[in-house]
């Protein structure tokens, strides 16, 4: 694996009022599968600590192709697919290339 090519991700997502515990149990629940897609190097969700209801995904995925397969895998679309009623802003994302 080439560590130029690793691509590193944070992704923030923030609840609507009274879906801060949905949010998180849906999150919790694809967490296993989409340690186990090919290319994903960490998953590790974490949560605001001045505000329970942003969560925040840290992620680093082997390649642009993998990242692409995991926007369109299972885990991530049935999660998606519950984004209208949980989120209270669009999903948030930074891609990152470490330097250091």
């Amino acid at each position: 694996m080439d560590a130029s090519q690793t691509i590193h991700l944070v992704a923030v997502l923030k609840a609507k009022p009274g879906k801060a515990e949905e949010l998180r149990r849906r999150l919790e629940e694809i967490i296993p599968d989409v340690r186990k897609e090919p290319g994903c190097l960490a998953y590790n969700l974490h949560v605001d600590r001045s505000d329970g209801s942003a969560f925040v995904m840290l992620e680093a995925w082997e390649s642009a192709a993998a990242l692409d397969a995991h926007g369109s895998a299972a885990p991530f679309r049935s999660l998606q697919s519950h984004f209208d009623e949980l989120l209270a802003e669009p999903l948030g994302l930074q891609l990152l290339s470490r330097l250091a």
